[in-house]
């Protein structure tokens, strides 16, 4: 295919190009939809609005809705564990959702339509086509990436190769055999398998046919794209999601920053006090998709960032996410995973013969690293069998399997040290 005929400009012009009056009407007209919606069929929202005196009718529009409290991610993980599978948000009968994922959390999220018609538009702006053959190398286990991703190439008509994570060499094999026009995974795995296939003695433009990637999952991906599209002519996309509420905005060729979707409403809110901040500011990410399946309102993603509304020069009108700038609390992605606190106390409590923890998140060569380091109480145990049995219990829980394990005798984690440090540089 023609590097040209990926790189047209919309997927839905009329709707992508929406005057901003017209956008305004538009947003609020599904805000009054999804909060009367979810009101009369989802009792967990039913229940907040109750508690605060609020019913539908008092919210119409963008500014009403800062009437409805954010909904934090905690506050969802105790909603589902005292009210079982998905604390009263679930609007529809569970037997017509399809799957159950298991995010981190942990939090069960249902499987939702709308997140696949969202996300075939944003592959298609990506530049996958009917007719491509993609290697998802996102994991199928559990969370939504592999099998979300999946379901949205289909319905664009690509042909999809489930291979999941790991096993370069494995995955080098198949884009070769299969003349693989599409991959989706991390920006780090997609690099170390350019570079493995190099090292085995493949030629990129002579030995394979791939011509478009979706990558990310991992910051600081921006160099490693310059070298897939300079040096080998692959067209790139980047996107902005989470498990819990789907993608919520997307690239286009400007490469400027990220536009909203169009079926969700998109907040950038102060972490500490709730207020809607404007342009520029830095704050958090709070989403409220028109998911009339599963309706989460000001749902609070955790992640920091800003946005612009200055005109795009693809002739977009939502505003654009610049970029990721940290996160709000504990939590740390690492290789598209999120990992929380009250994971890792989970992991290490079994342990006794560990007395502290440390992990340590950073970056090496092309992809995020992990390592653990553990104070013991008795430095002449076996390590290589709590080692292994670490390393199990890790990725059982927090699927995410370290890279290094060191031991360190008592005391040398010193007051104040970070259970869990972020090395890297956003």
């Amino acid at each position: 295919m023609k590097k040209s005929d990926r790189l047209s400009m919309y997927f839905d012009e009329l709707k992508e190009t929406m005057p901003s009056d017209k956008l305004e009407v538009y947003l609020n007209e599904n805000i009054r939809n999804i909060v009367e919606h979810a009101y009369n069929k989802a009792p967990g929202v039913k229940g907040i609005m109750d508690n605060i005196g609020l019913v539908p009718k008092d919210i119409q529009d963008t500014e009403d809705l800062l009437k409805f409290p954010i909904l934090k991610k905690d506050d969802l993980i105790k909603y589902q564990q005292d009210d079982p599978p998905f604390g009263g948000f679930l609007a529809v009968p569970i037997k017509t959702i399809g799957r159950i994922y298991i995010s981190p959390g942990p939090i069960n999220d249902p499987h939702s339509v709308p997140n696949v018609e969202r996300i075939v538009q944003v592959f298609y702006n990506f530049g996958f086509r009917e007719g491509d053959i993609v290697l998802n190398t996102w994991s199928y286990h559990l969370v939504p990436a592999g099998c979300l991703l999946d379901d949205a190439l289909r319905a664009l008509g690509a042909v999809v190769i489930p291979s999941g994570v790991g096993n370069t060499e494995r995955q080098i094999q198949i884009m070769h055999d299969l003349k693989v026009t599409g991959f989706c995974g991390t920006t780090g795995f997609l690099m170390n398998i350019l570079k493995k296939a190099e090292d085995m003695g493949y030629e990129f433009g002579k030995d394979f046919s791939l011509e478009v990637a979706f990558v990310g999952g991992e910051m600081g991906g921006g160099p490693m794209r310059d070298i897939f599209e300079n040096e080998y002519g692959i067209v790139t996309g980047d996107a902005y999601g989470t498990a819990d509420v789907g993608f919520l905005a997307y690239e286009c060729r400007d490469r400027s920053g990220l536009h909203f979707v169009n079926d969700a409403f998109i907040e950038i809110v102060d972490p500490k006090t709730g207020n809607r901040l404007g342009p520029g500011e830095v704050g958090e990410i709070v989403a409220t998709p028109f998911n009339k399946g599963y309706p989460l309102i000001r749902f609070a993603t955790g992640d920091l960032s800003f946005y612009t509304d200055e005109p795009c020069s693809c002739g977009r009108t939502t505003p654009k996410l610049v970029k990721i700038v940290g996160r709000v609390g504990d939590a740390v992605r690492v290789r598209g995973m999120f990992i929380h606190r009250h994971q890792l106390d989970q992991v290490f409590n079994c342990f006794p013969e560990i007395s502290k923890y440390q992990i340590i998140v950073d970056r090496y060569e092309y992809r995020d690293s992990l390592t653990v380091r553990l104070e013991l109480k008795d430095w002449d145990i076996e390590k290589t069998m709590l080692q292994e049995s670490l390393k199990k219990r890790l990725q059982e829980i927090c699927t995410v399997r370290p890279d290094g394990i060191e031991f360190l005798r008592e005391g040398s984690l010193r007051e104040g040290y970070k259970a869990l440090q972020d090395q890297r540089k956003y």
